[in-house]
């Protein structure tokens, strides 16, 4: 009976043995892993760092402005200013404007057109 419970021990010690080997590796396995994840991640860090500075020097106004004035034709120039609500034009009582003398006349009015639809009975 002796040697059947030591030769079980010595069956689960063996067993445990191996399943601890096999966390081991797989621990191993996943250190590994992680450190590559990291190493990724401190790269796409120093390149995002890389494009805030860009983003910084490409988003200051002096260099907004040399690109407005150089593609789009910009130009710094001061704009008017109003002093004061009397300074703007005034607005005439008639509404139209000049529309009154407008020159455009209506067609002539044609034919009322008559929409027929045929139905078949079945």
């Amino acid at each position: 009976m002796i040697r059947v419970v030591s030769t079980f021990c010595v069956g689960l010690m063996g067993f445990t043995i191996l399943t601890l080997y096999h966390v081991s590796e797989q621990t191993r396995i996943a250190g590994q892993d992680l450190a590559g994840v990291e190493k990724r991640i401190a790269a796409e860090q120093v390149q995002i760092s890389v494009l805030e500075a860009q983003w910084q020097r490409d988003a200051a106004p002096d260099t907004i402005q040399k690109l407005a004035e150089n593609s789009l034709g910009m130009s710094d120039r001061s704009t008017l200013q109003l002093a004061s609500v009397t300074q703007l034009p005034r607005r005439s009582d008639d509404p139209y404007g000049s529309v009154r003398s407008a020159s455009a006349q209506l067609p002539p009015p044609q034919a009322p057109i008559l929409k027929i639809s045929a139905r078949s009975g079945m």
